[in-house]
């Protein structure tokens, strides 16, 4: 007897698990859009707390802002929590 193949214990996250984001943008406010590896490593990043969401932009906003982000505004959601806040220095 062969049992079926058993579905994977992995879940990809749901919103309601990392509700959190950032919102990249450019100087006009317009949405910047990142491709290839930055996309990967700085696009449509989530998380589950505010914390942890502010610590990853405190930690990230100079690579950002390298390329060409100069504000990012934080959401839970759907939801605007606040921004937009400058990366400058």
């Amino acid at each position: 007897m062969t049992l079926p193949e058993q579905p994977s214990p992995y879940r990809p996250a749901a919103p309601a698990d990392n509700p959190w984001h950032w919102r990249l943008e450019d100087a006009s406010g317009a949405e910047v859009t990142l491709s290839g590896p930055d996309a990967e490593q700085y696009a449509d990043v989530a998380f589950p707390s505010q914390g942890d969401a502010e610590s990853w932009i405190g930690e990230t906003w100079s690579a950002l802002a390298d390329l060409g982000v100069t504000h990012v505004t934080l959401f839970d959601v759907d939801r605007e929590v606040y921004g937009p806040m400058s990366l400058s220095a």
